[in-house]
């Protein structure tokens, strides 16, 4: 039985995303009229943090399934150099967990009364940003009590790929998304012994994580997680990014932990997976994929036959489970990260 307070949340991921599912669903649909008939030319999204990490999933989502242009927004913009940018003719989105975020509120705030259509993607009904926007899609996780996010995480990208299916009107992708829960139950069952894989790694300083395509979110999230939980320095990148320079870090030895589900990408992460184990990295490999996981010294299994626009909700699981390990084998605590607090509130 989990022990924490964070593996408890891990493992309540998959009820969290299916009664999200169940109860937002019909909610979407009508949210999703309500944008059809606004016509936005594009999407601006507002996020701190894990849910800054969740917007990057989402804005892969909305431009290749939907062909919205989307881009992330810079609050500092509004908070600090007093300048809120035209959108009158986008859809504005904030995430956040808490809704609390004073510089993601007032982008929200200042789109809506520009006349911009705005949705609140959050945690709780009755926060500053869930009354700023006209529209909320809320993830009902439950309070989230350890410091580090896991469940509002993946129920914020779930609230993506439900916007997502809507949107794009078509009825497969709403079929697969039902499916979604029973996945990551599935990861949990393969993901046992993933905690205790981790211990290998207990005097690791440094590692990056590679991503592409829609888990390039993934690698940024997880990383995330490994500062958080660990306070070792891991550097995200995307597979492209990283052999722009950063590759010439690697040696005998260097830690890599890669995201490489089925899919489109997958022959790119497989040939810089090929070039890292010709270096000797040592290779930590989230993968469905025989050839990836072959290559790893740590393999962490995911089922097979995810959609590869769904791999992200799935892939981070047992990446959360790997930092949650590297954390408790270290000997931190990994409920109460040293300085953090559950609620951040920036301007």
């Amino acid at each position: 039985m989990p022990q924490t307070i964070l593996e408890q949340e891990i493992h309540q991921q998959p009820d969290v995303l299916a009664r999200l599912i169940e109860v937002q669903g019909r909610r979407v649909e009508a949210l999703a009229a309500t944008i059809r008939q606004a016509g936005p030319r594009f999407v601006l999204i507002a996020a701190r943090g894990s849910s800054d990490n969740a917007a990057v999933y989402g804005k892969y989502l909305l431009e290749s399934l939907v062909g919205l242009p989307v881009a992330l927004a810079a609050p500092s913009v509004v908070t600090y150099y007093g300048r809120m940018p035209d959108v009158r003719d986008a859809l504005v989105i904030g995430v956040s967990q808490s809704g609390k975020g004073e510089d993601v509120r007032e982008v929200v705030r200042q789109a809506r009364e520009q006349g911009a259509l705005t949705l609140a993607i959050t945690n709780d009904p009755a926060s500053p940003l869930a009354e700023a926007a006209a529209h909320r899609i809320l993830l009902d996780a439950g309070e989230e009590r350890s410091l580090a996010a896991t469940k509002t995480f993946t129920a914020q990208m779930t609230a993506f790929a439900l916007l997502t299916a809507a949107l794009s009107g078509r009825p497969d992708l709403l079929d697969e998304l039902h499916r979604l829960p029973g996945w990551v139950e599935h990861t949990l069952r393969l993901s046992t012994r993933v905690p205790a894989l981790a211990e290998r790694y207990r005097y690791m300083l440094y590692c990056v994580t590679l991503g592409r395509g829609y888990n390039y979110a993934t690698a940024f999230e997880l990383a995330l997680k490994l500062k958080e939980l660990t306070y070792i320095t891991a550097t995200p990148y995307s597979s492209a990014d990283f052999r722009h320079g950063p590759i010439a870090q690697v040696e005998a030895g260097f830690p890599v932990l890669l995201i490489a589900p089925s899919g489109r990408v997958l022959d790119d992460m497989l040939a810089l997976a090929h070039d890292l184990h010709t270096r000797q990295a040592e290779l930590i490999v989230i993968s469905d994929a025989q050839a990836a996981l072959e290559l790893a010294r740590t393999p962490l299994i995911i089922p097979a036959d995810i959609p590869e626009w769904l791999s992200p909700v799935v892939s981070v699981v047992p990446g959360q489970l790997f930092a949650l390990g590297l954390s408790l084998a270290k000997g931190y605590d990994v409920d109460h990260p040293r300085t953090l607090t559950k609620v951040t509130s920036t301007r």
